[in-house]
């Protein structure tokens, strides 16, 4: 990668000085401020000054740009007006001289030896200067490997331009400065965006670089660009289509052959170069920001002993530097204390990886781990990819998470993992970087790794430990009982913990004292085997010593599934203040019972919780208090993510067809907060309703997941919220309860049409709308009518569509259901556009969207303007319909609406491709693809696919274009899918010409 470009000099320009150097004689006017890179403008402060006439500004341009040099009369009279000057052309300089004297500050525009200059100008006054000094800070940021704020600050510079340079200026000069600026813009161009693919960003690069090709087709590094996005972003067959497109431009034109580089890039493409997979920059970083993950876990103060381990262990991770990976994989039993050491050891090696810390526990030990696709997609997130750039399937996102930590030097801590399978796609893989995994199971079969075998503590290891805890003072005068009560924790460093934080918030009581207790249950528990006789042994003691109320806290949170728990949620299992629930939390945080995960979130240790959940079996009585607990549980989130749902929403009707909850949720105060809270819980939310899914809790788990629809849509929480949904259905088909199965359907079917499969959702639909004659439904009955039309309009049977819509909207209306009424309306449209009723399509949009505004309804209006910018589309009102398009984007944006934005940006790109900007359709579509990815289904990739083609062939890049329309067409003929006969017309010649 080239050096940062500086600015192209012209023979005509005298060297430049910058204002404000030792020769300039006015002081400084701190006030003033120029552009160029733009229409010349000046400021005084925040107040606009008049520079005149074309010709006035043509010589403020031409003194400006010499930064302080003084230009004679003759030189100006040459830059306004060429070889021609008018017979006045003098007078006339002097004119506009005299004027420009009375609007800037006194002394700036001075007189000098028969010419003029502008001095005095303090840092930055001038746009072109700052632009130099940030290319320069660029590149000293590059040299140094930093490409990160590199590339922000390229970003920065670039964003000073404002239009064409010079824009109104005559004359001779200002027409060679537009083309030297203009060059330098795209010089800094190419090399931001050549950092943004060393970056890992070649999703988001493909978009740009498309409209930049289009505007400058002959710039063939533009087009190798171009190429190495594509290969990168698995697009292989389009990146040869741009060598074949630019070898036959450059022929047409200029009657010469592409450049060697790109000639040897399309040999590398077509050789699959491994070098080319991923980005080569010494320190490249990710995608959208400078962002150095720390995720460690706290360390624990009182470590204690595994001296050699950890001397060990902290050598393996010193010699990442130079190897390809460290892996050192920890083994042991439960509560062995394999965690502890694995995050001590990582807080001491963090000097060794400055780019940052990763952090996961893969619940290996639990009954549903965590998935190595989503475990991918929280670290690109934590290392600064956009969500819209992460891919949906395991093998890319682990082909990307390897791109993105090459170069850098972090450490990825894996806690707890079920076996290799789980970790393989885990391992950063990169020179530099190193993992540590701890699980129960020892990894023979993980290649390259160093095995660690972690045993209990030594006698003398273990006593220092439950020294550090309970004190010397109390140890000392008890060394004795101190070796019973450490034996009797069969030397486990979670039993002594536990045990030791019990003796220490226990004045009163001696260590002999503990040793007792704890021997008497270690005869109580005989019947165990030794490693669970030390750890349930000491459980026992931990549990019996607690007060009621914690005892009660410590078994009820153990029955909730889900990873952690929020303080809100474990105030409702316990049914408690949110005051007096923390106050419980913390002391069971201080018995090391429970472990504070983040600040108010909490979760046990997976041997603890098995025990929390045995405790409450056994102790909690009467035992429907279990069941009691979890429905609070539910009821709670069904309480809060109404209130989500109609903070969203307002007016909507559903809200008031669910269930009614017996306990409150939470109030927002804005839709901010109330997404903030949805997407933060989505995990243990889900986990609830999974586990409500029984015959008592059936219909309410269906109404949190119903209300909680917006998680379906998110791509993150997508594939979980269809398998709860899946699950539902299922438990209420069991039981036989029509109402909570054609609710579950209508869940489910919603899923299916938002990845696009569209026969599971109408067969879905289908079902619900019987079911709902069934159990005298109302509301479930619109939905599931408006659903089964919108996939019927998708699957092109647009009669059936039309019907299910018109039985939708007189559904709503019965039910009083306005924003429902609406929806219907805006999705009918829709159909009449599909139909070629025009007219009637606009008409409909717009009375849908009117009823939203009426209510107040942001995000449901976005989808109603929405359908109206495709219906203005059609008519032919292109300035009325971007508007509209651009109004739901921002509010789609706004509400992290992902599928919504990416289909929205494609209609934008459909409507530029009718207004005749093809260059822009093609970057809209490529933006499009990036924000669908592993979201929307193949449907709707085909259909921007196809769209995509048919700009990319308007703007001569033809083989491209070919390449997207057989893409497409293998997608639309896999599903049977009408627009399969549209593509074919495509890919014929005759049809395209």
């Amino acid at each position: 990668m080239d050096g940062v470009p500086r600015v192209p000099e012209v023979p005509r320009v005298p060297e430049q000085r910058r204002p404000g150097s030792s020769t300039d004689t006015a002081e400084p006017a701190a006030a003033l401020r120029f552009s160029v890179l733009g229409p010349v403008r000046a400021w005084r402060d925040e107040e606009s000054l008049n520079t005149g006439s074309p010709q006035q500004r043509a010589l403020l341009a031409a003194l400006l740009l010499r930064e302080g040099r003084t230009a004679t009369a003759a030189e100006l009279i040459s830059a306004l007006w060429g070889e021609e000057p008018p017979d006045q052309a003098l007078a006339a300089v002097r004119t506009y001289a005299s004027r420009l004297r009375k609007v800037l500050d006194p002394g700036v525009l001075v007189s000098e030896s028969g010419g003029y200059a502008i001095r005095g100008l303090r840092e930055g006054a001038l746009d072109l200067a700052t632009a130099q000094d940030l290319a320069t800070e660029a590149e000293k940021a590059k040299n140094a490997g930093d490409l990160c704020h590199a590339r922000d600050v390229l970003g920065r510079a670039l964003a000073l331009w404002d239009g064409e340079v010079l824009a109104g200026v005559p004359g001779p000069y200002a027409e060679a400065q537009r083309v030297r600026l203009e060059e330098w813009r795209l010089q800094l161009l190419e090399t931001r965006l050549d950092m943004d693919l060393e970056q890992g960003c070649h999703a988001e690069a493909v978009s740009e670089l498309t409209a930049l090709t289009a505007a400058h087709p002959l710039r063939e590094r533009l087009r190798e660009l171009l190429m190495l996005a594509l290969y990168r972003s698995g697009r292989q067959a389009e990146a040869l289509a741009v060598y074949t497109d630019t070898r036959r431009l450059l022929a047409d034109e200029l009657g010469v052959d592409p450049r060697p580089g790109l000639r040897e890039l399309q040999q590398r493409i077509l050789q699959a170069d491994p070098g080319l997979a991923e980005p080569s920059a010494p320190r490249a970083e990710p995608a959208a920001a400078p962002v150095r993950p720390a995720q460690l876990p706290a360390t624990v103060p009182d470590f204690t002993g595994r001296a050699a381990f950890v001397s060990e262990l902290g050598e393996v991770l010193a010699s990442a530097e130079g190897r390809v990976m460290a892996v050192s994989a920890l083994a042991g039993i439960g509560g062995v204390g394999k965690t502890t050491l694995a995050v001590h050891v990582a807080h001491q090696a963090r000097s060794a990886f400055p780019d940052g810390q990763l952090y996961v526990d893969l619940q290996g030990a639990g009954s549903r781990a965590a998935e190595p696709e989503t475990v991918l997609g929280a670290f690109l997130r934590a290392l600064g990819t956009a969500d819209s750039a992460i891919p949906d399937s395991l093998e890319e996102r682990a082909a990307l998470y390897r791109s993105v930590l090459d170069g850098r030097r972090v450490l990825v801590l894996l806690d707890n993992a079920r076996d290799a399978a789980q970790v393989r796609p885990l391992l950063p893989g990169t020179e530099g970087c190193a993992a540590l995994v701890t699980s129960r199971v020892r990894m023979v079969d993980l290649a390259g790794a160093h095995l660690v075998d972690l045993d209990v503590m030594s006698p003398e290891e273990a006593l220092q430990l439950f020294t550090k805890i309970v004190g010397e003072e109390r140890v000392g005068s008890e060394r004795k009982a101190a070796l019973d009560v450490v034996a009797a924790c069969g030397f486990l460093p979670l039993a002594i913990r536990i045990a030791a934080s019990r003796l220490a918030a226990r004045r009163t009581w001696t260590v002999s004292v503990l040793a007792a207790k704890l021997a008497d249950e270690r005869r109580r528990l005989d019947e165990l085997q030794a490693g669970d006789l030390a750890v349930k042994a000491t459980f026992e003691l931990g549990y019996g010593a607690l007060e009621p109320a914690q005892a009660r806290a410590f078994r009820l949170l153990g029955l909730a599934d889900g990873p952690d728990i929020s303080l809100a949620a474990a105030a409702a299992v316990l049914d408690l203040p949110v005051e007096d629930t923390e106050d419980l939390l913390e002391s069971l945080v201080d018995t090391s019972l429970l472990e504070s995960a983040a600040p108010g979130r909490y979760r046990y240790h997976d041997l603890v919780r098995l025990y929390a959940r045995s405790c409450a079996e056994r102790d909690e009585w009467p035992p429907s208090d279990r069941g009691a607990a979890l429905s609070r549980l539910l009821d709670f989130y069904l309480a809060t993510v109404a209130g989500v749902y109609l903070i969203e929403r307002p007016g909507d009707r559903l809200v008031d067809h669910l269930a009614t909850p017996g306990y409150p949720g939470l109030r927002f105060s804005d839709r901010h907060a109330a997404q903030d809270w949805l997407y933060a819980e989505a995990v243990s939310l889900l986990a609830c309703v999974r586990q409500s899914a029984q015959p008592d809790t059936l219909r309410r788990a269906v109404d949190v997941l119903w209300a909680a629809v917006d998680l379906a849509e998110s791509g993150t929480n997508s594939k979980e919220y269809e398998a709860v949904a899946a699950r539902l259905q299922e438990v209420a088909h069991e039981e036989k309860d029509p109402r909570a199965e054609a609710r579950a359907l209508i869940t489910l079917a919603y899923a299916h049409s938002v990845t696009g499969r569209f026969d599971l959702a109408d067969e879905e639909a289908g079902q619900a709308r019987e079911l709902t004659t069934a159990s005298d439904d109302p509301l479930a009955s619109c939905w599931s009518s408006n659903v089964g039309g919108a996939v019927a309009m998708y699957q092109g049977r647009y009669e059936d569509s039309e019907q299910h819509f018109i039985r939708a909207i007189e559904n709503f209306r019965a039910v009083g259901d306005r924003p429902g009424e609406a929806s219907a309306l805006c999705n009918l449209s829709r159909t009449h556009l599909a139909t070629d009723r025009t007219r009637s399509a606009v008409a409909m949009a717009q009375q849908g969207t009117a009823m939203y505004d009426d209510m107040g309804h942001a995000l449901k209006g976005a989808n109603g303007r929405y359908a109206l910018g495709l219906a203005l589309t059609r008519s032919g009102k292109l300035a009325e319909a971007t508007e509209c398009l651009q109004q739901a984007l921002r509010v789609f944006q706004d509400s992290r609406q992902r599928l919504w934005e990416g289909m929205t940006v494609f209609r934008l790109a459909e409507l530029d491709l009718t207004a005749g900007r093809p260059a822009q359709a093609a970057a809209n579509a490529e933006m499009a693809l990036t924000l669908l990815r592993g979201i929307g289904g193949d449907w709707r990739h085909g259909n921007v696919l196809t769209v995509l083609g048919r700009a990319l062939n308007s703007i001569g890049q033809l083989g491209r274009a070919q390449v997207c329309w057989r893409e497409a067409l293998d997608i639309f003929e896999g599903l049977k899918a009408p627009e399969a006969d549209e593509v074919r017309g495509l890919l014929n010649p005759a049809a395209v010409a």
